[in-house]
């Protein structure tokens, strides 16, 4: 299996989904526990959420699950919520804290390093080619990162999670008219969806690495709750066409704006 899958096309957006695979070598997976074997912290069916949304659009996939090696985590290992609850870069618990690996099977340095250059490296070599390849082509690049998690998980924040969290550091990874038009097309579904701007979820490595505004790249992620397109936040974790919908019909339009903001030229210089 190959760890990361690229459709490429020419929209200045690129949709990053370094969360949605589910494969493991069959090594890695005779190592999980019952627990870890439940794969519950994937971004179930993200690339069926987002497919067709934006015809246009370049999608880059990870194929690996995230227990094998975290894509959207620092390769240094650096935590992204210091003083947080979080998980690792090769991650040991679950994000309700528990145990994935059977006693004794956690990965060592040695295979931390090895799982980098096996699983985590190619994902963003292939990012990274089609971001320069975008950004020749149109003078910018959008990466938006694409994320989905459990509604409530109380190891990781308090209460239930808002159905869009949308995360651009502070502002820092994108200019500010790309954060408005996310922020105004999430805000037209409330009360039904709700929202918040760089709360608990404000960017991972990938938004955080690869946001670059005033060298003409942008980066965004969006986290959605998973209530929002699941019927069921646990096993078998069926996608529910009702609800997806509900949701595609804010994210599609949000993307075919990003896109014009793109095309518009807009987005050449960071003070707009």
């Amino acid at each position: 299996m190959t760890p990361v899958q690229v459709i490429s096309r020419e929209s200045p957006v690129i949709l990053a989904q370094p969360h949605g695979g589910t494969w493991l070598p069959e090594d890695l997976l005779a190592r999980l526990d019952e627990n870890g074997r439940t794969l519950a912290d994937t971004d179930w069916h993200i690339e069926r959420l987002y497919d067709g949304l934006l015809p246009g659009a370049t999608v880059v996939r990870a194929t690996t699950h995230r227990y094998a090696i975290d894509a959207n985590r620092d390769p240094a290992g650096v935590s992204l919520y210091p003083g947080q609850n979080t998980t690792n870069l090769c991650p040991v618990t679950d994000f309700d804290g528990r145990p994935i690996w059977k006693p004794g099977q956690e990965p060592s340095s040695d295979e931390i390093e090895a799982r980098r250059r096996a699983f985590h490296a190619p994902y963003h070599a292939a990012l990274q080619a089609e971001v320069d390849r975008v950004q020749a082509r149109h003078g910018i690049a959008v990466v938006y990162d694409c994320h989905s998690i459990r509604s409530r998980i109380p190891f990781l924040f308090e209460g239930l999670l808002p159905v869009f969290s949308i995360g651009t550091d502070g502002g820092v990874t994108c200019a500010p008219a790309l954060e408005r038009v996310v922020v105004k097309h999430c805000a037209t579904a409330a009360p039904a969806m709700d929202m918040v701007l760089n709360g608990r979820f404000r960017g991972g490595w990938t938004t955080r690495h690869y946001g670059r505004p005033d060298a003409g790249i942008h980066a965004v992620q969006m986290e959605l709750a998973q209530r929002a397109y699941l019927s069921t936040e646990a096993v078998p974790w069926a996608f529910d066409l009702s609800r997806a919908a509900d949701i595609r019909n804010i994210l599609g339009p949000l993307l075919a704006d990003l896109e014009q903001l793109a095309r518009s030229g807009a987005l050449a210089a960071r003070t707009i």
